[in-house]
């Protein structure tokens, strides 16, 4: 993979690989893990149900009819309140074209990469280990799909790497979410630097140079806001931002009950 592409060929990718392909005219890229035998495993929003007939329950396992695609008939299997789904490889390229997710690439190769959601300084689990949290959370869900905070790239990261923000709720791994932000953000800080920027060319350099060192900090193989998170830990029926949220109010609301009597002994 060189420096400007990350594209590959069908035959060079291997199960546990964590693949992308590019949308809307490269507006945005749609990422997942390739599980092997023509299979990826990525995520989405999850589908609306059919109906509230029960009897349709069995028919929602599949988010699209299996003549849709008839190379593979369990292409498109979500379970009903999960955005996990599983689809062969063509369904999941929609006649794009395929690039490999870099994983512990050096820190001056990250930053040559202007755009995010391309490669990571973390480090990239074995392959089986991959392919098993993928299958997991097939059956198990992800929490609820969020554009900035809980998306496909994060999704595959976490694949990848068991990598989860815990001290900051609200915060995800996506390098291409943290681009999307990072470019107007990187321009409105350093406005107040434009004044001693040279002219145009002053005025990019310190705005890309924002921009560069956002992606550095933001990027999960450098972070201290993330540990090492077991697939199994991983609740199945509530988003992780909910779980953090929830335990962060129990924390709030054990103080009051370890204060409040040494404050009566205090007054006596």
């Amino acid at each position: 993979m060189g420096l400007l592409s990350n594209r590959v060929e069908r035959s060079e990718i291997r199960p546990g690989d964590h693949i992308y392909t590019w949308r809307a005219v490269y507006a945005y890229s749609h990422h997942g893990i390739y599980v092997g035998g023509s299979k990826v495993v990525h995520f989405t929003r999850k589908k609306e149900a059919e109906g509230s007939d029960s009897s349709n329950s069995t028919s929602s396992l599949l988010l699209e009819p299996s003549s849709e695609c008839p190379t593979f008939p369990d292409c498109g299997f979500q379970l009903p309140d999960s955005g996990v789904v599983l689809t062969c490889l063509d369904c999941f390229l929609r006649n794009g074209s395929l690039y490999c997710f870099e994983y512990g690439v050096p820190s001056a190769v990250f930053l040559a990469k202007l755009r995010g959601g391309t490669c990571t300084i973390a480090q990239s689990d074995p392959s089986e280990v991959v392919v098993h949290r993928a299958m997991y959370l097939l059956q198990n869900g992800f929490g609820n799909y969020d554009i900035f905070e809980n998306n496909c790239e994060d999704f595959a990261l976490y694949c990848k790497t068991g990598l989860l923000p815990v001290e900051e709720p609200g915060i995800g791994t996506s390098g291409q979410a943290s681009s999307a932000i990072g470019v107007p953000l990187a321009a409105l800080l350093s406005t107040p630097l434009k004044l001693f920027a040279a002219g145009p060319l002053g005025m990019a350099t310190v705005t890309a140079g924002m921009y560069c060192a956002g992606r550095y900090i933001t990027d999960i193989g450098v972070r201290k806001d993330v540990a090492k998170i077991e697939v199994e830990n991983l609740s199945s029926h509530l988003g992780r931002r909910l779980i953090e949220d929830e335990g962060s109010v129990n924390v709030w609301s054990e103080k009051p009950k370890t204060l409040l009597p040494m404050k009566r002994k205090r007054e006596r």
